[in-house]
């Protein structure tokens, strides 16, 4: 069992949110499977948080299996926490950020 826990800034709960209703939208389950992969790749997360590099201002990606998104998150070592900034399209500009 990882010694971190997965915790969401609200914006990243949208953004989950936001991407699941599309995909279903696209076709019945295929929400489902989204969220699965999103959760697969949680599981991967827990298991090695440091395997994925620093990408921009301390925050690294990870992106899920068939699905092309990215989960932004950083790392509290204080709070034994891994914090998910974001769910975004691998297209969406993060310039802004």
């Amino acid at each position: 069992m990882s010694e971190f826990k997965i915790v969401y800034v609200d914006t990243a709960r949208e953004d989950l949110t936001e991407a699941s209703s599309w995909y279903k939208q696209q076709r019945s389950g295929l929400d489902k499977l989204f969220r699965s992969a999103i959760q697969k790749a949680f599981r991967r997360l827990l298991s090695n948080p440091y395997a994925f590099a620093i990408r921009y201002r301390n925050v690294r990606i990870i992106h899920p299996e068939t699905f092309p998104y990215g989960i932004h998150f950083y790392i509290d070592e204080a709070l034994k926490a891994i914090v998910i900034v974001s769910i975004l399209h691998d297209y969406r500009d993060v310039g802004e950020m």
